[in-house]
């Protein structure tokens, strides 16, 4: 990962990429917005070190959606954040003409991120995003990017008030819905875990 830059990183330049960057900065907070691209970037260039064969179109709009189920008109009090995230994803993906197989694909994605382990034979976008998704939170894997790659990251899309609000987010879930993998989280120590993520110390 030596030579990692955010230059070196393919960004999907589609019109389905583009919408669903507008349809995210009209709805997540902007901590959240920035959390859902460096999301899509420590994926991307997970995959691309790893040599990870992976849709950048699909990663990238899945990255932007897998926290809309968080954001309050989005939220459902019937099933979890991330599983309303990924209805959410699929109804938009559909008004982007993409057909039904991809916006399955796109749905198990974002539902798949809140996992322990996704293989990543099985769904290399789903592994890729679970992996950046906890490098985010609670800083795993943090380290495995080059110091100068993370800067770069960090100083595009700040991390603001990420860690409160966050954590915010999944207790209140928690509450609401305590079966469901955010509770799971909480309940197993997000709060201090999320305390120890060197993104956030070293703010």
């Amino acid at each position: 990962m030596n030579d990692l830059s955010l230059a070196a990183l393919r960004v999907p330049g589609t019109a389905t990429a583009a919408a669903a960057l507008d349809v995210a900065a009209d709805h997540l907070s902007p901590a959240l917005l920035n959390h859902s691209l460096r999301a899509y970037l420590w994926a991307a260039a997970r995959g691309t070190a790893d040599g990870i064969p992976f849709d950048p179109e699909l990663l990238y709009v899945a990255a932007l959606f897998h926290d809309i189920g968080l954001v309050p008109v989005f939220d459902s009090h019937t099933v979890a954040f991330e599983e309303a995230g990924g209805h959410v994803a699929r109804v938009f993906a559909a008004g982007a003409g993409w057909p039904a197989e991809r916006r399955a694909r796109l749905s198990d994605v974002i539902v798949r991120h809140m996992w322990p382990r996704v293989d990543v034979a099985a769904d290399p976008e789903g592994h890729l995003l679970a992996r950046a998704t906890a490098t985010e939170v609670v800083g795993k894997e943090a380290d495995a990017y080059p110091s100068r790659f993370r800067e770069e990251v960090l100083d595009r899309y700040p991390r603001l008030d990420l860690a409160a609000s966050f954590l915010a987010c999944f207790q209140d879930q928690a509450a609401r819905k305590p079966d469901s993998p955010a509770a799971g989280a909480v309940r197993s120590g997000l709060a201090e875990r999320m305390a120890a993520n060197p993104f956030d110390s070293s703010a």
